[in-house]
Protein backbone atom coordinates (compact mmCIF):
# COMPACT_ATOMS: atom_id res chain seq x y z
CA UNK A 1 0.00 0.00 0.00
CA UNK A 2 2.93 2.61 1.14
CA UNK A 3 4.95 2.06 -2.36
CA UNK A 4 1.56 2.68 -4.17
CA UNK A 5 0.67 5.68 -2.76
CA UNK A 6 4.05 7.19 -2.96
CA UNK A 7 4.06 6.93 -6.40
CA UNK A 8 0.47 7.94 -6.78
CA UNK A 9 1.42 11.33 -4.89
CA UNK A 10 2.94 12.01 -8.00
CA UNK A 11 0.77 13.55 -10.54
CA UNK A 12 2.79 11.92 -13.37
CA UNK A 13 1.69 8.44 -12.14
CA UNK A 14 -1.62 9.58 -10.67
CA UNK A 15 -2.85 11.06 -13.74
CA UNK A 16 -0.67 8.24 -16.20
CA UNK A 17 -0.90 4.91 -17.31
CA UNK A 18 -0.03 3.87 -13.30
CA UNK A 19 -3.22 5.69 -12.15
CA UNK A 20 -6.16 4.72 -14.91
CA UNK A 21 -5.95 1.11 -13.20
CA UNK A 22 -7.95 2.92 -10.55
CA UNK A 23 -10.75 4.16 -10.95
CA UNK A 24 -11.71 8.00 -9.79
CA UNK A 25 -14.55 10.02 -9.25
CA UNK A 26 -13.49 12.04 -12.53
CA UNK A 27 -14.81 8.66 -13.98
CA UNK A 28 -18.51 8.71 -12.63
CA UNK A 29 -19.77 11.09 -15.38
CA UNK A 30 -18.90 9.80 -18.19
CA UNK A 31 -19.75 6.14 -17.16
CA UNK A 32 -23.11 7.47 -16.16
CA UNK A 33 -23.96 9.79 -19.17
CA UNK A 34 -22.37 8.75 -21.70
CA UNK A 35 -20.10 4.95 -20.85
CA UNK A 36 -19.00 5.10 -25.19
CA UNK A 37 -16.75 7.67 -24.10
CA UNK A 38 -14.87 6.07 -21.01
CA UNK A 39 -11.01 5.80 -22.01
CA UNK A 40 -11.11 8.50 -24.12
CA UNK A 41 -8.51 11.18 -23.89
CA UNK A 42 -10.31 14.16 -21.82
CA UNK A 43 -10.38 17.86 -23.28
CA UNK A 44 -9.30 20.33 -21.03
CA UNK A 45 -11.68 22.98 -20.26
CA UNK A 46 -11.45 26.43 -19.32
CA UNK A 47 -12.64 26.17 -16.10
CA UNK A 48 -10.39 22.95 -15.47
CA UNK A 49 -7.39 25.10 -15.63
CA UNK A 50 -8.39 27.44 -13.74
CA UNK A 51 -9.33 25.34 -11.50
CA UNK A 52 -5.59 23.71 -11.41
CA UNK A 53 -4.21 26.95 -11.34
CA UNK A 54 -6.45 28.28 -8.21
CA UNK A 55 -5.23 24.60 -6.33
CA UNK A 56 -1.61 25.01 -7.18
CA UNK A 57 -1.52 28.61 -5.98
CA UNK A 58 -3.10 27.61 -2.71
CA UNK A 59 -1.61 24.70 -1.83
CA UNK A 60 1.43 23.99 -4.27
CA UNK A 61 2.90 27.44 -4.69
CA UNK A 62 5.99 25.83 -5.94
CA UNK A 63 4.64 24.83 -8.86
CA UNK A 64 2.89 28.33 -10.31
CA UNK A 65 5.81 28.55 -12.48
CA UNK A 66 4.51 26.00 -14.60
CA UNK A 67 1.42 28.00 -15.46
CA UNK A 68 2.24 30.19 -18.84
CA UNK A 69 0.50 33.21 -18.73
CA UNK A 70 -0.12 34.97 -22.24
CA UNK A 71 -0.38 39.30 -21.92
CA UNK A 72 -3.70 39.18 -24.71
CA UNK A 73 -7.14 40.55 -24.54
CA UNK A 74 -8.95 37.15 -26.01
CA UNK A 75 -8.27 34.17 -27.85
CA UNK A 76 -8.84 35.34 -31.03
CA UNK A 77 -5.74 37.53 -30.72
CA UNK A 78 -2.50 36.28 -32.97
CA UNK A 79 -0.65 37.35 -29.72
CA UNK A 80 -2.43 34.01 -27.79
CA UNK A 81 -2.51 32.05 -31.41
CA UNK A 82 1.21 32.32 -31.42
CA UNK A 83 2.07 31.86 -27.96
CA UNK A 84 -0.39 29.09 -27.11
CA UNK A 85 0.77 26.55 -29.81
CA UNK A 86 -2.99 25.07 -29.68
CA UNK A 87 -2.75 24.53 -25.88
CA UNK A 88 -4.76 25.98 -23.70
CA UNK A 89 -3.80 28.77 -21.88
CA UNK A 90 -4.82 31.86 -19.12
CA UNK A 91 -5.17 35.09 -19.99
CA UNK A 92 -3.20 37.33 -17.93
CA UNK A 93 -7.04 39.42 -17.11
CA UNK A 94 -7.82 35.48 -15.74
CA UNK A 95 -4.85 35.25 -14.17
CA UNK A 96 -5.55 38.57 -11.59
CA UNK A 97 -8.77 37.43 -11.71
CA UNK A 98 -8.04 34.56 -9.93
CA UNK A 99 -4.75 35.81 -7.95
CA UNK A 100 -8.00 37.93 -6.39
CA UNK A 101 -9.65 35.29 -5.21
CA UNK A 102 -6.70 33.45 -3.89
CA UNK A 103 -5.77 36.42 -2.07
CA UNK A 104 -8.99 36.51 -0.33
CA UNK A 105 -9.54 32.74 0.53
CA UNK A 106 -6.16 33.13 1.86
CA UNK A 107 -7.17 36.35 3.84
CA UNK A 108 -9.87 34.87 6.02
CA UNK A 109 -9.38 33.91 8.84
CA UNK A 110 -12.03 31.01 9.36
CA UNK A 111 -11.12 29.43 5.77
CA UNK A 112 -7.53 30.07 6.21
CA UNK A 113 -6.88 28.76 9.97
CA UNK A 114 -7.87 25.24 8.73
CA UNK A 115 -6.44 25.27 5.32
CA UNK A 116 -3.17 25.92 6.95
CA UNK A 117 -4.00 24.27 9.93
CA UNK A 118 -0.81 22.77 11.62
CA UNK A 119 0.02 19.47 10.64
CA UNK A 120 -2.41 19.88 7.67
CA UNK A 121 -1.43 17.65 4.90
CA UNK A 122 -1.98 18.49 1.11
CA UNK A 123 -2.65 16.45 -2.16
CA UNK A 124 -2.74 13.48 -0.62
CA UNK A 125 -3.62 9.82 -1.96
CA UNK A 126 -5.45 6.68 -1.31
CA UNK A 127 -7.54 4.17 -2.75
CA UNK A 128 -10.14 2.17 -1.69
CA UNK A 129 -12.92 -1.09 -2.96
CA UNK A 130 -15.65 0.47 -3.79
CA UNK A 131 -18.42 -2.04 -5.09
CA UNK A 132 -15.59 -4.53 -5.94
CA UNK A 133 -13.88 -2.19 -7.61
CA UNK A 134 -10.87 -0.31 -6.88
CA UNK A 135 -11.11 3.68 -6.54
CA UNK A 136 -8.17 6.44 -6.23
CA UNK A 137 -8.57 9.76 -4.87
CA UNK A 138 -6.24 12.60 -4.09
CA UNK A 139 -7.47 14.76 -1.20
CA UNK A 140 -6.40 18.87 -1.51
CA UNK A 141 -6.50 19.06 2.32
CA UNK A 142 -6.46 16.37 4.81
CA UNK A 143 -6.51 17.95 9.01
CA UNK A 144 -6.95 16.10 11.90
CA UNK A 145 -10.56 16.42 12.11
CA UNK A 146 -11.82 16.70 8.45
CA UNK A 147 -11.04 16.33 4.70
CA UNK A 148 -11.28 20.00 2.87
CA UNK A 149 -11.66 20.44 -0.94
CA UNK A 150 -11.64 24.38 -2.04
CA UNK A 151 -13.35 25.18 -5.00
CA UNK A 152 -14.20 28.48 -7.12
CA UNK A 153 -17.84 28.93 -8.15
CA UNK A 154 -19.24 31.57 -10.16
CA UNK A 155 -23.09 31.76 -8.85
CA UNK A 156 -22.38 30.84 -5.43
CA UNK A 157 -25.61 30.44 -4.39
CA UNK A 158 -26.09 27.84 -7.21
CA UNK A 159 -23.69 25.40 -5.67
CA UNK A 160 -25.81 23.47 -4.38
CA UNK A 161 -27.52 22.23 -7.74
CA UNK A 162 -23.76 22.27 -9.30
CA UNK A 163 -22.87 19.83 -7.00
CA UNK A 164 -25.18 17.18 -8.26
CA UNK A 165 -24.32 18.01 -11.94
CA UNK A 166 -20.69 17.88 -11.08
CA UNK A 167 -20.96 14.56 -8.60
CA UNK A 168 -19.49 16.35 -6.23
CA UNK A 169 -21.58 14.13 -4.34
CA UNK A 170 -19.86 11.25 -4.93
CA UNK A 171 -16.51 12.73 -4.65
CA UNK A 172 -17.21 13.37 -0.79
CA UNK A 173 -18.74 9.77 -0.91
CA UNK A 174 -15.33 9.00 -2.09
CA UNK A 175 -13.11 11.02 0.04
CA UNK A 176 -15.17 10.62 3.37
CA UNK A 177 -14.89 6.68 3.01
CA UNK A 178 -11.48 6.42 1.56
CA UNK A 179 -10.16 8.79 4.30
CA UNK A 180 -12.51 7.85 7.41
CA UNK A 181 -13.02 11.64 8.02
CA UNK A 182 -15.83 14.29 7.34
CA UNK A 183 -15.78 16.06 3.95
CA UNK A 184 -16.31 19.66 3.49
CA UNK A 185 -16.35 22.27 0.55
CA UNK A 186 -15.06 25.70 1.08
CA UNK A 187 -16.44 27.82 -1.90
CA UNK A 188 -15.23 30.80 -3.35
CA UNK A 189 -17.11 33.16 -6.05
CA UNK A 190 -14.65 34.10 -8.29
CA UNK A 191 -17.08 37.42 -9.05
CA UNK A 192 -18.20 38.35 -5.65
CA UNK A 193 -15.64 36.99 -4.00
CA UNK A 194 -17.79 35.70 -1.48
CA UNK A 195 -16.92 32.16 0.90
CA UNK A 196 -19.28 29.93 1.86
CA UNK A 197 -18.73 26.22 3.64
CA UNK A 198 -20.48 23.58 2.78
CA UNK A 199 -20.42 20.31 5.09
CA UNK A 200 -21.95 16.95 3.23
CA UNK A 201 -25.19 15.53 4.88
CA UNK A 202 -26.17 12.74 5.25
CA UNK A 203 -28.58 12.18 2.27
CA UNK A 204 -25.62 14.00 0.24
CA UNK A 205 -23.39 11.17 1.18
CA UNK A 206 -26.12 8.28 0.62
CA UNK A 207 -26.60 9.98 -3.09
CA UNK A 208 -23.29 10.06 -3.94
CA UNK A 209 -22.80 6.44 -2.68
CA UNK A 210 -25.83 5.63 -4.92
CA UNK A 211 -24.10 7.30 -8.13
CA UNK A 212 -20.70 5.17 -7.41
CA UNK A 213 -22.67 1.96 -7.32
CA UNK A 214 -24.33 2.82 -10.48
CA UNK A 215 -21.11 3.62 -12.38
CA UNK A 216 -19.61 0.29 -10.89
CA UNK A 217 -22.63 -1.49 -12.63
CA UNK A 218 -22.17 0.23 -16.00
CA UNK A 219 -18.14 -0.48 -16.06
CA UNK A 220 -18.75 -3.95 -14.70
CA UNK A 221 -21.12 -4.58 -17.73
CA UNK A 222 -18.61 -2.84 -20.23
CA UNK A 223 -15.23 -2.32 -19.25
CA UNK A 224 -14.21 -5.06 -16.42
CA UNK A 225 -12.03 -7.57 -17.77
CA UNK A 226 -14.55 -10.22 -17.58
CA UNK A 227 -17.02 -8.16 -19.61
CA UNK A 228 -19.36 -9.10 -22.81
CA UNK A 229 -21.69 -6.37 -23.63
CA UNK A 230 -20.85 -3.91 -26.77
CA UNK A 231 -21.09 -0.26 -24.66
CA UNK A 232 -22.45 0.79 -28.65
CA UNK A 233 -25.67 -1.14 -27.68
CA UNK A 234 -25.98 0.58 -24.01
CA UNK A 235 -29.38 2.49 -23.62
CA UNK A 236 -29.70 4.74 -20.25
CA UNK A 237 -33.00 4.77 -18.56
CA UNK A 238 -34.84 7.56 -16.55
CA UNK A 239 -37.82 7.87 -14.76
CA UNK A 240 -39.51 11.60 -15.55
Amino acid sequence: MKSILKKLQDDKHYYGVYGKRYLSNSNIGTLLNNPADFGKPQEETLAMVQGRYFHVSMLEPHKKDDFQIVDASSRNTNIYKDQSGGSLLLLRKESEALDRAIEAMKGNDSLSSEIFSENAQYEVPMIGNFFGVEFKGKADIITEDKIIDIKTSTGISNFRSKAYAYNYDSQAFIYSSLFGKPFEFFVIDKDTLQMKRFKCSDEFLERGMNKVERAVNVWNRFFAPDATEDVHQYVMEEVL
